[in-house]
């Protein structure tokens, strides 16, 4: 796209321009120049974008709490805690440098993470892991906007910390919580990116009886071969809390309001749960 495409401005956050304030916190390195260019190895996709930007003239910005990039506000994340969030993650240079054990060490966390079994699980029921989310996750970006009289969330792949932080900056956009409208649900519908707390503040308190009638509109982003995700755990704390469920899975559909259908069939909601990971 940004090679093809007349694009009026490229919006991310990269690692490496803040080597010079990073470098005290990474013990293996002395020299800010050798952070940078292994942070922009690290994150080389995020460097390639900024090299074709650069090219074409394009102007990148920052997305960090309190931007404005059209009519979403930038809720998550924060300076501070994106970058800590980059010495923290398992790809920073330590890390890296580490190759196959910490190739190793990923996939053993990954598989401990995907060890579930399903028990049946009464109306209102909710388990959540204790461990969170990945540190590349939390970098995600979230937005929140106010479009044709629906409040709309999407939060890509933020975890509960970043979670956090959009329920702290709410007040200072009018975002009133609970009341979103449209909910895209973090990473594709997983289970460490999300606790009945957090939820209880962002969407409502879980209703005390099934059936009644839905009043926000949950999307997950997800493909129809992953059998992973969406988690039944995630899908019933929608549902609980008054959430109509819909997924990306079966592709060519949508969901709108005041908009011409345009050929795409209309979405169906998801069926409650009966079950749940634990």
């Amino acid at each position: 796209m940004l090679e093809s495409f007349d694009v009026g401005a490229l919006w991310m956050l990269r690692p490496w321009i803040y080597a010079h304030e990073l470098l005290p916190r990474f013990p293996t390195y002395t020299d800010v120049d050798r952070l940078r260019g292994r942070l922009r190895s690290v994150y080389s996709n995020l460097a390639a974008l900024e090299d074709i930007a650069t090219k074409r003239g394009i102007p990148i910005y920052e997305p960090f709490q309190g931007a404005l990039i059209g009519a979403f506000h930038v809720m998550a994340p924060t300076p501070a805690r994106f970058k800590d969030l980059v010495v923290e993650s398992n790809r920073t240079p330590e890390g890296a440098e580490d190759g196959l054990l910490t190739k190793a060490t990923s996939f053993i966390v990954d598989a401990a993470r995907q060890a579930t079994a399903l028990v049946r699980a009464a109306w209102g029921d909710e388990y959540f892991p204790g461990s969170d989310t990945s540190a590349e996750n939390e970098m995600s970006v979230v937005q929140y906007a106010l479009l044709n009289g629906e409040r709309i969330m999407l939060t890509a792949d933020t975890g509960r910390a970043g979670l956090r932080e959009v329920i702290d900056y709410a007040p200072y956009v009018g975002l009133a919580l609970p009341g979103i409208d449209r909910f895209q649900v973090p990473h594709h519908g997983g289970r460490h990116n999300v606790t009945t707390q957090l939820l209880d503040e962002l969407l409502g308190r879980r209703l005390p009886v099934r059936g009644q009638p839905g009043t926000f509109v949950a999307t997950i982003s997800c493909a129809d071969a992953d059998d992973d995700h969406p988690r039944h755990s995630v899908v019933r704390a929608m549902i609980h809390r008054g959430g109509k469920v819909i997924t990306t899975e079966r592709g060519g559909v949508r969901t709108q309001r005041g908009a011409p259908a345009r050929g795409w069939s209309a979405a169906v909601p998801m069926d409650y749960p009966e079950v749940q990971e634990v």
